[in-house]
């Protein structure tokens, strides 16, 4: 006699070994959630589960199988779908299409959208709503997924970074206490061998005003550079660095799941589809300009990080609510939250979503400078 389904989804007894040793630390005060609809995503910290090193993986671009003219994306005869360019360099907004109903035919020709346009926002989604492994495996067509070596997570999805900063988890906003702004231009993770590419934020929960995030094109902040200053940057590597991020978390006791690791990436990296040069440096992981002297690397890295940031003619801000859906490539942007709003101000309060990353290519340069470690 067939099992039934209800014997067919029993964990086994390893399953429940494995669960009883694993040591769940929650980031956040329960009471404060007891009604809370998406109670289930809010952040914990596995703190048994280590991870070996990354290992080198193969990674196609799903933007290389898309129709360049993206038909079936941009296409569409359909008047209940909105199609706008948020500003002229960076930014396309969407509305009238669900993420969660795309054919792998749109979703290709999304990834090239993408690359092109840096971020791309869906309003109207149901994607919070369609389960974590929809989410997954939306995410996973996209490449494989990145998991994060410090920071908290989606209980049963260790794959998704956990956005969280509320009245009884301050520790995001106490990182950046000692400065003036909250604003922190980056692209994820860079310091891994092969950084993010896409990467997809759902936000939960948004305060009633603030909590935007911007987006800078690092295409168009290469372009504004003169001839000189781009000849010298595409002949070198910068060193990204992973060892600061993961000693701060040590020093606050909180657990590390991946040794950190540096790389050193070309300044100007070329994106595999387009083939578009792009600034890759940010100030929140790139540390030097590798064969430089201190004092020429801290001049040349501090003039484009003040050029990343205050650009805002190549930057775009965007407004959350709590059926947006954002994908941005990190391999032709830098992003920063903009956290302006009072958290203990139950009005304004919480911001709470989790993001979905995949692994990129080893990043390539001009005439062929690749990454080394």
């Amino acid at each position: 006699m067939a099992p039934s389904a209800a014997e067919e989804a029993l964990p086994s007894t390893g399953e429940l070994k494995e669960k009883a040793e694993q040591k769940l630390n929650r980031a956040y005060d329960s009471a404060k959630h007891a009604s809370y609809k998406y109670a289930a995503y809010l952040p914990v910290h596995d703190e048994t589960t280590m991870f070996p090193p990354t290992e080198p993986v193969d990674v196609a671009d799903r933007g290389l199988l898309a129709d360049k003219a993206k038909p079936h994306l941009l296409g569409l005869d359909d008047p209940a779908v909105q199609i706008t360019k948020l500003t002229p360099r960076v930014g396309t907004e969407i509305r009238g299409l669900q993420l969660s109903r795309l054919t792998d035919e749109q979703k290709n020709e999304l990834a090239l959208l993408i690359a092109e346009r840096g971020v791309v926002v869906f309003r109207g989604q149901d994607f919070k709503d369609i389960g974590v492994e929809r989410q997954k495996e939306f995410g996973r067509y996209f490449g494989p997924l990145h998991v994060h070596p410090v920071g908290a997570h989606v209980d049963g999805a260790i794959e998704f970074h956990n956005i969280y900063l509320g009245s009884d988890n301050l520790y995001r906003l106490q990182q950046q206490l000692s400065r003036l702004t909250t604003t922190d231009y980056h692209s994820d993770v860079s310091y891994e061998h092969q950084p993010p590419g896409v990467t997809m934020l759902t936000l939960l929960s948004v305060p009633s005003t603030g909590g935007d995030t911007a987006w800078t094109s690092q295409v168009a902040a290469y372009d504004r550079l003169s001839d000189p200053i781009k000849a010298l940057l595409e002949g070198l590597r910068a060193e990204h660095s992973g060892f600061p991020q993961a000693e701060n978390y040590r020093r606050d006791g909180k657990f590390v799941r991946r040794e950190p690791v540096r790389s050193y990436h070309p300044v100007v990296r070329v994106h595999p589809v387009t083939g578009q040069k792009a600034l890759y440096v940010n100030p929140g992981f790139t540390k030097r300009i590798v064969g430089l002297k201190t004092e020429e690397s801290d001049a040349i890295l501090q003039l484009l990080f003040k050029h990343i940031s205050h650009s805002t003619d190549v930057q775009v801000r965007v407004k959350w609510d709590d059926e947006t859906v954002s994908l941005w490539d990190n391999r032709v942007t830098a992003h920063t939250a903009i956290s302006d709003y009072d958290v203990h101000n139950p009005e304004e309060g919480l911001r709470h979503g989790f993001r979905i990353t995949t692994i990129g290519e080893r990043p390539v340069g001009v005439n062929g400078l690749e990454t080394t470690w």
